[in-house]
């Protein structure tokens, strides 16, 4: 694990004033509700990320910003709820008003090199609000744009690709679909090579409701705030952690020799056991580490190739504070495990079933630390013509949240970068719960 050094790096953005983008052809002006999936509390927030883009000669005298506004044009022909509206009708379910109103859009040039980001990119990254700028009035959860595009040119040639998204409309998975698209039309083809499916209604509440399921992961209480820390925010540090395949190999030291996991498991177990260390809570209260889970092929059959809405589970792992920083590692990565085999259909629809019928419900977030992989999103492979992208991700770091980015190192090796935001004194801890994980040597008993 290498802590990644922060940045200071001072440089000036000049913006055009945004415009709004629409669909090159008519296209249909018509209300689609959100699935119950989609319009739930916790997805109702923009989301902003990052790509950074080499230069390639190749695509000498071309500009990018020119490049991919007319391929966004083009590509919101097929993905036309994209430049309509949110309304929310009764019991707050969310609908899409199809008007054809556009996205925003914004050309800008910053007078620095993507060399001067140094040689590896992670967040929270310098001069964030200009690279992505909030346009007044733009960021609200209804009838505002659901998306906005900012295209930032660099003096090497290079570029920034930002976007703000309404989490509502899609997923990862589903982002990384329509920004594909785009990038194919950059290239010069007519049509998407996956054509998207709307079909929200697959995951929507059964007619008669059915909670099958505890959902320990959704906060059941309406009359006050939840029990637990609630983690002070008046001095928060955002840091990059990077784990090389060595350290994965590590941390893999602990697990007991019958059993299976993932580098997603290892790693989830590993931060949240840390990272409750760190925090010093009682050892009496529980706490919780919520997996973000991509549900499209847990359906009997699979929800179909090309949807793109929100298809997400969140299934949880408990344990109290004690027993989860008192047992080996593996304590914590059998419970992650155990967490992630909750994703079912049967899970799945029941967890619809219980937003509709309760108010759709935010996750628990008192206690609870989110992890979500995109290390298996293909962000990166979107590709406007200068070729795939050096880093994607998020633009800074979240307070209860970790995603995992993909990265690769100068000999082409795999490897994650995750941010994480504490409290200054707790990050300290953090850190060196962290390096005592790497050099510690592993036990095999875990008291479940």
């Amino acid at each position: 694990m290498a802590l990644l050094p922060s940045k200071s790096l001072v440089f000036t953005v000049r913006r055009q004033e945004a415009e709004l983008v629409v669909p090159c052809e008519p296209t249909p002006h018509e209300c689609k509700p959100l699935s119950d999936v989609d319009d739930q509390e916790g997805h109702r927030f923009h989301v902003r990320g990052f790509h950074f883009h080499q230069s390639n000669l190749s695509m000498k005298g071309q500009d990018p910003a020119k490049v991919i506004k007319e391929a966004l044009a083009k590509a919101l022909v097929f993905y036309y709820p994209f430049a309509g509206r949110l309304r929310e009708g009764p019991n707050r379910k969310l609908i899409v008003d199809c008007t054809g109103e556009g996205v925003l859009f914004i050309e800008a040039d910053a007078d620095v090199s993507l060399v001067d980001f140094g040689d590896e990119l992670y967040p929270p990254f310098p001069c964030a609000e200009e690279l992505l700028y909030d346009v007044p009035g733009s960021n609200g959860l209804l009838n505002s744009p659901l998306l906005l595009i900012q295209v930032t040119r660099l003096k090497c040639g290079g570029f920034i690709f930002a976007h703000r998204f309404n989490h509502t409309m899609a997923d990862g998975t589903g982002l990384s679909q329509f920004m594909t698209a785009i990038g194919e039309i950059a290239r010069g083809a007519l049509v998407p090579s996956m054509p998207p499916v709307w079909e929200r209604h697959l995951l929507s509440a059964r007619d008669s409701p059915l909670i099958t399921y505890k959902h320990e992961e959704y906060s059941h209480n309406t009359s006050g705030p939840e029990n637990g820390t609630i983690i002070p925010t008046d001095n928060l540090v955002c840091c990059s952690f990077l784990f090389r395949q060595s350290h994965i190999s590590s941390l893999r030291r602990f697990v007991p020799h019958n059993l299976r996991c993932s580098t997603f498991d290892i790693l989830s177990a590993c931060l949240w056991r840390c990272r409750t260390k760190a925090l010093e809570l009682d050892p009496n209260e529980d706490v919780r580490l919520i997996c973000i889970v991509n549900a499209r092929f847990k359906f009997k059959p699979p929800l179909p190739l090309g949807y793109y809405g929100n298809a997400l589970g969140f299934p949880m792992a408990s344990s109290s504070v004690g027993k989860l920083t008192q047992n080996p590692l593996a304590y914590a990565l059998k419970l992650v495990k155990q967490a992630k085999t909750k994703v079912t259909e049967e899970y799945m629809k029941s967890t619809m079933d219980l937003l509709v019928t309760r108010g759709r419900p935010n996750v628990k977030l008192v206690g609870s630390y989110i992890v979500s992989d995109l290390t298996r999103a293909k962000f990166k492979e979107v590709d406007f013509g200068w070729g795939e992208a050096v880093f994607m991700g998020p633009e800074t770091c979240w307070e209860l949240i970790s995603f995992y980015i993909p990265s690769k190192n100068k000999k082409g090796e795999d490897e994650i970068i995750v941010p994480v935001c504490l409290p200054a004194s707790t990050m300290k801890s953090f850190v060196k719960e962290l390096e005592d994980m790497m050099k510690d040597e592993p036990t095999v008993h875990a008291d479940i």
